[in-house]
């Protein structure tokens, strides 16, 4: 089954009680049993298991050509409870410029619970390397990266966590299993932000993971029941709904993203572009020989912080929000907003500079998506005059 039939086709998604091609939102706590452990199709308890999640779940491990798939109340959820995975004095390498949340529950959270973490440019196969200790039991990747779109080598990433007998976890949030499936690459687990373009229409939160061998997933499986941060069964519906759509909105959504990237290499008020597509040659390469496209985010560097503030304060059809991977364009100033848990000094090392912007390209005109861009674009090239 090719991708985008999997996409509809893929998983338990229609009632097996009804046959509605549709999933149920099976709105209920609990489930009539029997006899005294006489389940009816395995079904107990809604934090175990709600044949609405199962619906997702068993889709989102099909398409990530996983063996099992869970579903969580939040992207964060989804990382955290991965992370329950590992033991005090552990060891975690993770990628250097990581989402900001996620960089804030491994310094504020889980290593204040014994958890260590180093961050590394995980685009360096060697520095990976360098970074291995002792008690490293996991190697956390994105690719590309939040907000800096670096890409890491999935292979080589494999490689290294098997000369040091660790897990590798993807985050395949900016991806999505319509252009890169980590796990033929070699990952263990697969994260998503199913918030953003597997719900895809800014109406969701939800988090999923995918394991890649059952044995993986009974671990994952327990963390999930006893930790209990599952997703609902109307969120749960909700994502099944916009993954069925997914390939046709990422198809549109990086169309109108490389038309962008070459507009901003001529506007003279940009100093930087953030593209896999428009990435140095080696990288462009890596990310090639592992992704089927190049997505839809973009980042590019204004100069300053108060020519990014009068960007995104003079666009008409890019909102400025939170978030990403919605049928509606978006930007924001990391620095000030997804990654401001970051400390300053640490984001200036990394490149996310106060003149960053980021946009998420969504589904409008893109004509009207560049005229936008280049409205706003004209006023930081007055205020440089």
């Amino acid at each position: 089954m090719r991708t985008k039939t999997a996409l509809i086709h893929g998983g338990k998604t229609t009632d097996p009680l009804t046959g509605a091609v549709t999933p149920p939102i099976y709105q209920t706590s609990t489930y009539k049993q029997d006899g005294i452990g006489k389940l009816r199709e395995g079904y107990e308890y809604s934090r175990s298991a709600n044949p609405t999640r199962t619906a997702l779940e068993t889709l989102i491990a099909d398409i990530e050509g996983g063996a099992r798939g869970f579903a969580f109340g939040s992207g964060m959820a989804a990382v955290s409870t991965v992370l329950m995975l590992l033991k005090s004095g552990d060891h975690v390498i993770v990628g250097s410029d990581v989402y900001g949340g996620t960089y804030r529950v491994f310094n504020r959270v889980f290593q204040s619970r014994g958890l260590e973490a180093t961050f590394v440019d995980t685009s360096d196969e060697q520095a990976v390397r360098d970074a291995i200790q002792a008690n490293t039991k996991m190697i956390y990747v994105e690719t590309p990266t939040n907000p800096l779109l670096n890409v890491t080598d999935l292979r080589a990433m494999r490689a290294v966590a098997d000369e040091a007998n660790v897990l590798l976890v993807v985050d395949n949030t900016f991806m999505t299993p319509y252009f890169q499936n980590p796990i033929e690459l070699g990952a263990d687990y697969v994260l998503h932000s199913a918030t953003k373009y597997l719900g895809g229409h800014s109406d969701v939160v939800a988090g999923l993971v995918v394991a890649r061998t059952e044995e993986l997933g009974e671990d994952l499986a327990f963390l999930q029941n006893s930790v209990g941060a599952v997703l609902g069964p109307q969120d749960s519906f909700l994502v099944v709904r916009g993954i069925k759509t997914l390939a046709v909105r990422m198809e549109a959504i990086e169309a109108n993203a490389l038309a962008i990237v070459k507009t901003l290499q001529s506007n003279p008020a940009v100093s930087r572009i953030l593209h896999p597509s428009v990435a140095a040659e080696s990288a462009k390469q890596v990310h090639l020989s592992q992704a089927r496209g190049f997505g839809g985010m973009i980042a590019f560097d204004v100069g300053s912080a108060e020519a990014a503030e009068q960007v995104v304060a003079s666009t008409k059809y890019f909102t400025l929000a939170e978030s990403l991977g919605a049928v509606e364009s978006l930007i924001s100033v990391p620095a000030r907003m997804t990654h401001a848990s970051i400390p300053a000094e640490r984001r200036q090392e990394l490149g996310i500079t106060d003149g960053l912007v980021r946009i998420s390209v969504g589904l409008e005109d893109v004509e009207d998506l560049i005229e936008d861009l280049e409205s706003a674009l004209a006023v930081v090239d007055s205020i440089k005059l």
